[in-house]
């Protein structure tokens, strides 16, 4: 069984208080460690990645994502999902080749550009020719912006996810989603649904779960708690 085919099955959880947690390595170390752990799989966060890279999020070259992306893939065994942000304005196929030549199965895809929402359509129409280009070869995650975009009616974003879902999504991640509407975009949406999990506060990936998440990340909260141990022990040397 390819990787890519483990990593689709991780999805088909078997109870809701057991969604698939996927931590969020941001170079080779840390990918080892969630893997040497246990965890089946892995899917990087793009700002802590562009933060162990010395960028601020969102302005990362993406030559050097894919590099760090690649360097995660091969340091670990499990299958690694990236996130690619918008997709650094490569058409589809450059942009499913780039994926797979650093070793990912999957992908995270935004649909805002610049703190603004793309239109709904016109994105769905460009997820459906990644899609098309991926084949079966990657597992894609259409990133819902409408939350971070001060969009609180939870309707649009159920909108959006039978847009993208239809479009070939293999599951959608209504990024900063509240906790308390979870059940409603659970019983609205068909297909896995990713939601991120506060490092040290806020619901479990069980409690998550038992809400509605099929899969559970944390975006940069890994990278950024270990850089507050470091600063602690930077600290304590001083």
């Amino acid at each position: 069984m390819s990787k890519v085919e483990i990593f689709r099955r991780l999805h088909r959880r078997p109870a809701q208080d057991d969604p698939l947690v996927l931590p969020g390595p941001w170079d080779a170390a840390s990918a080892r460690v969630f893997a040497e752990a246990g965890h089946p799989a892995l899917a990087t966060p793009s700002a802590g990645v562009a933060a162990a890279l010395g960028y601020e999020d969102g302005a990362t070259p993406a030559d050097e994502m894919f590099a760090a992306v690649a360097r995660i893939a091969r340091a670990v065994d499990v299958p690694v999902s990236a996130d690619v942000e918008g997709g650094y304005g490569m058409a589809p196929k450059e942009l499913v080749e780039r994926l797979l030549e650093a070793g990912a199965v999957g992908c995270n895809l935004e649909d805002s550009n610049g703190g603004v929402l793309k239109d709904p359509h016109q994105h769905a129409e460009w997820l459906a020719e990644v899609r098309y280009a991926a084949g079966d070869a990657l597992f894609v995650n259409a990133r819902i912006d409408t939350f971070v975009r001060g969009v609180e009616d939870p309707e649009p974003t159920i909108e959006r996810a039978a847009l993208y879902t239809a479009a070939g999504a293999d599951c959608v991640y209504p990024i900063g989603a509240p906790p308390k509407v979870l059940p409603l975009l659970r019983a609205g949406i068909h297909g896995p649904i990713n939601v991120i999990a506060r490092v040290g506060n806020g619901p479990s990936p069980a409690e998550l779960g038992e809400r509605g998440a099929t899969r559970v990340t944390f975006g940069p909260g890994l990278q950024r708690r270990s850089s507050e141990i470091l600063a602690e022990l930077a600290a304590e040397m001083r």
